[in-house]
C-alpha cells in the first residue's frame, strides 16, 4: 500500500515561483471565459514570483498546500475586509490547480485557513468569489458557507457580480 505525503505549511520566500505556478494555472481554469481576456493576462502577469515574495516579506499570511513534494495549491487570509460582514477573519485566495481539484485537498486547505485565522484569535471567516465562478461558489456552500452579501468587482469595461460567504 502506498501513501503520498500531504502537508499544508506557512510559505517562505523562496516558495514564490511554485505560488506563482498555482496562482497562474488556476487562475486561467477559473476565470478564462468570465473576465476578459486581456484584464485577466494583466492580473495574472502582476502576480509572479517576485510580488508573491514581496507580499511574503511584508507579513502576507500564505500556506501552501504540497502533495508529493510539489507545490499544488495555496490559501491566504487575514482580517475580514467587509466591515458588514460580522466575521472577524477572512480567506481572501484559495486556489489549487485544476488537476488537484475535486480531490478533497480544497476542503484541507479550507480547514487549515479556518484554524490559521482561529489561532490569530479571529472569529468566524469570510471568503468572496464570483457570481460566475460556479465551481467556488458551489465549493464554499458545500462547506457550509452561508451567502450573506453581493457586491461588484471592475475588470477593464466590465462588472461583474460577486458574493460573500460567512463562516460563524
Amino acid at each position: 500500500m502506498s501513501t503520498v505525503a500531504i502537508e499544508i505549511r506557512p510559505a517562505h520566500t523562496e516558495d514564490a515561483a511554485s505560488i506563482a505556478g498555482v496562482h497562474d494555472s488556476a487562475w486561467r481554469n477559473a476565470y478564462r471565459g468570465l473576465i476578459p481576456g486581456r484584464e485577466l493576462e494583466r492580473m495574472i502577469e502582476r502576480r509572479g514570483p517576485s510580488w508573491w515574495a514581496g507580499a511574503i516579506r511584508r507579513g502576507s499570511r500564505v500556506s501552501l498546500l504540497i502533495f508529493a513534494g510539489e507545490t499544488v495549491g495555496y490559501a491566504s487570509s487575514g482580517r475580514n475586509r467587509a466591515s458588514s460582514l460580522a466575521v472577524g477573519g477572512e480567506i481572501y485566495e484559495l486556489y489549487l490547480k485544476p488537476e488537484y481539484q475535486g480531490l478533497g485537498l480544497g476542503r484541507r486547505l479550507f480547514s487549515a485557513a479556518r484554524s490559521e485565522l482561529a489561532a490569530r484569535g479571529l472569529s468566524g471567516a469570510s471568503a468572496w468569489s464570483l457570481a460566475g465562478n460556479e465551481p467556488a461558489c458551489g465549493f464554499y456552500a458545500r462547506l457550509g458557507g452561508k451567502l450573506a452579501a453581493r457586491g461588484v468587482e471592475h475588470f477593464g469595461d466590465i462588472t461583474l457580480e460577486k458574493f460573500a460567504y460567512v463562516w460563524r
